[in-house]
């Protein structure tokens, strides 16, 4: 890693995967808002960008959308008593698709022929571009920059006689990954894309229904978990109850494998297995396939720590926490100049001087990217006076680009995609690198291993196996998946 690149990439956290968003529902509860504004709470992880609530009272829909965590406007009591109602839904976002703008902001609602609508999705659609232009080419005024809000014409613009009917004749335009909430003034209606990429779970509060990303967001109102959502399933909840509609052929699932490395909160259960405990059996993975004689096993935070610690357990090797995260900074606000810059790293991390001095080091992270910050974490442990610096990293290396709602660069920025393990391990300075192998993630969730014949997961990123058709990309193959729609901003 040259001084240039370093130059341009000093923020830690810009070297990290993220998700495109979160979403939960709330039907049949007093005070839904406020409970809303708690499940996101929960799913902040899964969007930093901006955060939104729509309400319905019975009369009129509610709605607040703001720039921003959910704690800087939905613990305001002005704004929670703005959202009155028995039903609400709420999104967490960082945009993939759309710039971030108060406009892409979700939920996005719309007066419909058969009244109020409100949509808010996790995932990313493959030919949310490619029907944009289709619906723009024939009158359609979009609003937003976003991939969603070709949902709502598509709801608009069908000709079938139940609401209900047209939402699903909308999802069977869509191609990629979605799971969706959406609200009216009489249901809240939840959907899964066919092969149940991205996640959604159902629960129950005194007698009312939950919709929610993960189950920590069902934790923290003290919900309990009924079920998940089913691939390809489409929920309606009532005050009836909930109706469960297969609307389309079925499927084998493939989930994201990501949910389990990296995007899920550690307290979360996804498909009936903890997240903390596959993370920890990655890294016992990890230390049974790539053994390394160490002193000291450190994780890079946060998400490294449950792999180191199943790494120190297998190995034997001490865990000790050698990289302190200060979690209270945002982006470094001074920068001048390089001197400046590099010391606004240490804003964010900082090494532990006193549990790496003179100690060979197992650095654990559950992924690398570009590499940047795999370079200063290296670097960082050698200026602390470590005597060797090994990194096990709790993923196969990332080859290859995401188009289903994770950020990633396209793939001549992915470290990974044309470099060997060796090429990468020179980039990064480190004595040694080795990755989990693909086989080794499977063993981790219980499985015997990747079954090529029929994939238990989406693994794309590693194997450049995509589940689904890419209609957008293969029409432009230049485009970005965070500029999937930029012609549109």
């Amino acid at each position: 890693m040259n001084k240039t690149e370093l130059d341009h990439d000093f923020d830690m956290d810009g070297d990290l995967l993220r998700e495109e968003c979160g979403v939960f529902g709330v039907f049949g509860q007093d005070d839904a808002g406020a409970l809303t504004a708690l499940g996101l709470h929960a799913l902040q992880h899964r969007g930093q960008e901006a955060a939104g609530i729509v309400a319905f009272d019975g009369y009129q829909f509610n709605i607040e959308r703001r720039l921003g965590l959910v704690g800087d406007h939905f613990t305001r009591k002005g704004t929670i008593d703005r959202l009155q109602g028995n039903s609400a839904i709420g999104h967490v976002r960082y945009s993939t698709t759309g710039d971030t703008i108060l406009r892409n902001v979700q939920p996005l609602y719309a007066d419909l022929a058969a009244g109020g609508f409100a949509v808010c999705h996790n995932g990313n659609l493959t030919n949310g571009l490619s029907l944009r232009k289709e619906l723009i080419a024939d009158g359609a005024i979009c609003q937003s920059t976003s991939d969603t809000e070709v949902i709502l014409h598509l709801l608009a613009r069908s000709r079938k006689p139940q609401l209900i009917d047209r939402f699903i004749d909308a999802l069977s335009r869509l191609e990629g990954a979605y799971s969706l909430v959406a609200l009216t003034n009489k249901k809240m209606i939840g959907a899964r894309d066919p092969l149940g990429i991205r996640p959604m779970v159902l629960g129950k509060l005194n007698g009312a229904y939950i919709l929610a990303s993960e189950t920590c967001a069902l934790d923290i109102i003290g919900a309990s978990f009924i079920r998940e959502i089913e691939n390809g399933e489409v929920v309606v909840i009532t005050e009836d109850g909930v109706e469960s509609l297969h609307p389309f052929p079925k499927q084998p699932a493939r989930p994201c494998i990501f949910e389990y490395i990296y995007f899920s909160r550690p307290d979360s259960v996804v498909a009936g297995r903890s997240v903390y405990d596959v993370r920890k059996k990655m890294g016992m993975e990890l230390a049974q396939e790539f053994p390394v004689e160490a002193d000291v096993v450190i994780p890079v935070p946060d998400s490294g720590v449950p792999a180191a610690l199943g790494f120190s357990n297998q190995s034997g090797i001490p865990f000790e926490l050698g990289i302190i995260r200060n979690h209270y900074v945002g982006r470094t606000f001074i920068e001048p100049t390089q001197q400046i810059r590099a010391l606004g790293v240490k804003l964010k991390h900082n090494a532990n001087r006193h549990v790496i001095e003179g100690k060979r080091v197992v650095l654990i992270d559950d992924s690398i990217v570009r590499g940047t910050t795999s370079f200063k974490i290296v670097e960082m442990m050698r200026d602390a006076g470590a005597t060797e610096v090994h990194m096990r990293i709790a993923s196969p290396p990332i080859k290859h680009p995401d188009f289903y709602g994770i950020d990633t660069p396209e793939q001549k920025a992915l470290l990974a995609a044309n470099r060997t393990v060796e090429e990468m391990n020179e980039k990064i300075g480190a004595d040694s690198l080795a990755f989990i192998s693909v086989d080794g993630i499977y063993r981790a969730v219980g499985l015997d291993g990747r079954n090529n014949t029929k994939p238990q997961f989406t693994d794309h990123c590693f194997t450049g196996d995509y589940p689904t058709g890419l209609t957008d990309i293969e029409a432009d193959p230049v485009v970005r998946q965070l500029s999937l729609l930029a012609e549109a901003g």
